[in-house]
């Protein structure tokens, strides 16, 4: 028999106060009681949860799940509901909807062809440098900030500067144009607690990168805003000024987000986990590893919605053609049929380069940004604690105020003493 949304358990509402205090325990208890479960975003209409690390990388991966809900008859289209109840102006939507998320096929490869060009190996190989040099500028503001006596918040000295000045300086947002990015992040991150603001940041966010559009058009630089000037230029028909504006919206405000909040979970991990940090200290060879491992475990909660375009099976539920699916990243990342002793951070655990964890997603909406932000966690969590070696917490672990921002753990503040 079919079963649909209507007929299951009481739906689970994802941005609940629960979940954002312990995820881990509370995606557990998603998971193992129902690999299939459903969900509510800001209480909108049910959706399917995916919970289990084999059927979430299926949907990850396999074809029939798509990402463009106008691909499938009568699917809803789930980013749209959630700007419509925060109330985006209409105009304004199609400018913010995600395209390299939400389309597939030939539209979603042009697309990322023309921004993966600024995420090759190569490319990301050459910013090292430049990533270096920023983390040191920061470790020694950081080290002239406590010199007061005052602990550090890493959020605000550390975590967000580091993955935003270098997004910004890749995609060509002029460092006098960076404020106001600041206090649109914060707030689109909080969305539920900055409702009545988010019309109006909307509204200055577009016209600001239109305006930095119009400027590139007049004065090309080599950054990735003057490439897709130039791609629209020379191809029309290839990159609507829409498109655009969405493309550095998406880079800007998200592209930096997981990284930033990669860094804090990833700070916290290692001080409540002290021998593995010692692991690390002994044999500095052992980062990029663990950053695999620190990812898994990290801030990502859940992907973006699918649809199937076709009747499918999932964890011995009948998924009708058309329903809104959700993977769920961190559940499947701690998923016991998968991963030894799942909640326990292990940095010597073999994720085959990255291919067992989930934390960047799978298939053709793989994460672009990938090697940037193993990158950036690498160069920068090996500096700060070599820099500052007995750096610890400033408060009790239950103190540390937490949001979810949909699909990503937020820290807002991470108060620490560098010595």
């Amino acid at each position: 028999m079919t079963v649909t949304a209507e007929t299951t358990a009481a739906p689970v509402e994802l941005l609940s106060p629960e979940l954002v205090a312990d995820p881990f325990a509370g995606y557990a208890r998603l998971r193992e009681q129902a690999p299939t479960p459903t969900g509510t975003i800001l209480g909108g209409s049910p959706m399917w949860l995916v919970t289990r690390y084999d059927d979430v990388r299926r949907v990850l991966t396999d074809p029939r799940f798509l990402n463009d809900p106008a691909s499938v008859p009568d699917a809803p289209n789930v980013r749209t509901t959630i700007m419509k109840q925060l109330n985006i102006p209409s105009d304004l939507v199609d400018y913010l909807d995600d395209k390299l998320m939400q389309i597939d096929g030939a539209h979603h490869r042009r697309l990322r062809g023309l921004v993966s060009r600024a995420f090759t190996a190569r490319r990301v190989a050459g910013l090292r440098p430049r990533v270096e040099e920023i983390t040191a500028t920061l470790l020694d503001r950081m080290a002239e900030e406590e010199r007061d006596g005052t602990p550090v918040d890493l959020m605000e000295s550390f975590c967000y500067p580091l993955p935003f000045t270098v997004i910004c300086e890749l995609v060509g947002i002029d460092e006098a144009d960076r404020a106001p990015w600041y206090e649109w992040g914060a707030c689109l991150g909080s969305p539920t607690e900055h409702r009545e603001r988010i019309p109006t940041v909307m509204r200055e966010c577009v016209d600001h990168m239109l305006d930095v559009i119009a400027r590139r058009r007049a004065e090309p630089r080599d950054d990735l805003i003057t490439g897709l000037v130039e791609a629209q230029e020379d191809d029309g028909d290839r990159l609507t000024e829409r498109e655009m504006v969405t493309l550095v919206f998406t880079l800007v405000i998200t592209g930096h987000e997981t990284t930033t909040q990669l860094l804090a979970t990833a700070v916290l991990a290692l001080l409540e986990n002290p021998d593995q940090l010692a692991l690390l200290r002994d044999d500095p060879s052992r980062w990029p590893q663990a950053v695999h491992e620190l990812m898994r475990l990290g801030p990502t909660q859940w992907g973006v919605p699918r649809y199937p375009s076709e009747d499918v099976e999932l964890g011995g539920t009948t998924i009708p053609a058309g329903s809104t699916i959700l993977p769920l990243i961190l559940p499947a990342n701690t998923d016991p049929r998968q991963f030894d002793d799942p909640e326990r951070l292990d940095i010597g655990r073999d994720h085959g380069g990255g291919e067992r964890h989930l934390g960047f997603g799978r298939g053709a909406h793989y994460c672009l940004g990938r090697p940037l932000a193993l990158q950036e966690a690498e160069v920068a969590l090996h500096a700060l604690f070599t820099r500052f070696p007995d750096v610890s917490l400033a408060v009790e672990r239950d103190q540390i105020p937490w949001v979810l921002r949909p699909g990503v753990t937020r820290c807002e503040r991470l108060p620490l003493r560098l010595v």
